[in-house]
């Protein structure tokens, strides 16, 4: 019988209470670091650096045709070609259709001042008048300063698909104002270059012109045209177009939004870049989750292989702790603890608990005349007569030197006189070494009974008092203590 030192399962508490404590603040210091991080990356580089990147794509593929309807406003050969009449209405054909064929415009036209005709590179398409409502925007384009301007209308010389004119100015070689030139291209083919920007760089892109509203989108159904009424970002929609380019931040629909501003002079247009930080973070959160649930496990496994290796050292321990090494029987402070527990026991439920206390007999001189390797196979010898003589229940302890205590459980003063008689005589017939048969131990044994109303100290003084009586007898005899005095 072996007696616990420690409840290994508090440990065990505290240690898997630790570890997730540990894993927990590790994992989500590490989550919240790499999403600053990020959140930093997005707004001082990643965004900043992705419209750049996007402006310098919207430079080529949208900024270039202000370009070019630049060059045709002040290309010589349609000046001179207007100077002189607009006789030759093929060679004008000619011109526009090659500008559309070389730049891969959707239209390219040019309207005269003088005549009212609308070139294109088939011809004359009609005559602008200024009682067609249609044909607002040649007479705004007349009378406004800029150069040019860009412009969303129905081309009627394409079927009426919606198109981008960037309408530009002409004036002759005195600074004479003498008709509109440009070229168009349609609104999807712009929506889908946004929508491959959109796609390429990961973010959310349009155009937005100085009043506010959105004027080109990629795929974005449903959004609201004038940003004023837009979730979030409508609070500071001004701040915004005031000054012009900046990052700023806003929450829509329950996500922080980052956005990044570029006014693009050249389209009178500002570009917008958004992004949506908390689809950004997805990726570390999935990481956090990961964590979470490998440090869960590496918990468990810690746990349960410390659970076993606690079980094992303990079990170890706890024998080194409480067991005789000589004999294996139990020592005095394991009994201690052991009087304790049966005390309790026995206040819950009374039941009879003897004492036997056996003494080796002329012990000192097996130890003088065959030394103490002898002496030590006899208390050896005698430990294993003791096991074998009582219950499963019983204990035994080696009390001190050649001195040992069994306590009998459930077991009255008659029955452990019986034991000991029982034990005293297999002790009697044993031979402690069996290279020396002539070798002959004996043992006198004390018996006491616990009342109930004295200590269970003074029941073994009380065997102790009975194994010396059995001494002063002659040795080799059990003999039991007289009653309690109350």
């Amino acid at each position: 019988m072996t007696t616990r030192i420690f409840n290994h399962r508090r440990l065990l508490l505290l240690l898997s209470l630790l570890l997730s404590a540990g894993f927990f603040a590790t994992t989500l210091f590490g989550y919240f670091v790499s999403k600053d991080a990020i959140r930093s990356a997005i707004i001082g580089q990643d965004l900043p650096l992705t419209s750049s990147n996007i402006y310098s794509e919207i430079q080529k593929d949208l900024v270039r045709p202000v370009l070019i309807s630049s060059t045709m406003a002040h290309d010589t050969f349609l000046r001179d070609w207007v100077l002189k009449g607009e006789r030759d209405v093929g060679a004008m054909a000619q011109y526009l259709g090659e500008v559309k064929k070389r730049h891969a415009a959707f239209s390219s036209f040019f309207v005269s001042e003088k005549t009212g005709h609308y070139y294109t590179g088939e011809g004359i398409l009609k005559h602008v008048s200024a009682s067609e409502p249609r044909d607002a925007w040649y007479h705004r384009v007349r009378d406004m300063k800029q150069d040019y301007e860009i412009n969303v209308d129905p081309d009627l010389a394409n079927k009426d698909a919606l198109t981008i004119f960037i309408n530009y100015r002409v004036f002759d070689f005195d600074g004479n104002y003498i008709g509109a030139t440009g070229i168009g291209l349609t609104v999807d083919a712009v929506r889908h270059l946004i929508a491959s920007y959109q796609q390429r760089f990961n973010r959310t892109i349009y155009f937005v012109d100085a009043s506010g509203h959105i004027v080109l989108f990629g795929n974005q159904p449903g959004r609201e045209a004038d940003l004023h009424k837009a979730q979030g970002i409508g609070a500071q929609l001004d701040t915004i177009l005031r000054e012009k380019a900046g990052s700023y931040q806003f929450v829509a629909n329950g996500d922080n939004h980052v956005l990044n501003v570029n006014y693009l002079s050249e389209l009178n247009w500002y570009l917008f870049v958004e992004q949506n930080e908390d689809a950004a973070l997805a990726g570390i959160r999935q990481t956090l989750y990961a964590n979470l649930a490998i440090s869960l496990v590496v918990t468990l496994l810690v746990i349960f292989l410390t659970h076993i290796a606690l079980g094992r050292y303990q079990f170890r321990i706890e024998e080194m702790a409480s067991k005789d090494k000589l004999t294996g029987l139990l020592n005095r402070h394991a009994c201690s603890i052991i009087l304790d527990r049966l005390l309790a026991a026995y206040r819950r439920t009374p039941k009879p608990i003897s004492i036997l206390l056996a003494d080796v007999d002329h012990f000192k001189e097996i130890n003088d005349r065959h030394g103490h390797r002898v002496g030590d196979q006899v208390l050896s010898g005698i430990a294993r007569q003791i096991r074998g003589s009582i219950r499963e229940s019983d204990v035994a302890v080696r009390w001190g030197g050649e001195e040992f205590l069994i306590i009998l459980q459930a077991c009255d003063q008659t029955e452990a006189e019986h034991l000991a008689e029982k034990l005293r005589a297999s002790v009697a017939e044993c031979i402690p070494d069996p290279t020396d048969p002539d070798i002959r131990i004996t043992v006198s044994i004390g018996v006491s009974q616990f009342d109930g109303a004295e200590s269970l100290d003074q029941t073994i003084d009380r065997a102790d008092a009975a194994l010396y009586s059995a001494k002063q007898s002659g040795r080799n005899l059990v003999c039991t203590a007289a009653a309690h005095a109350a």
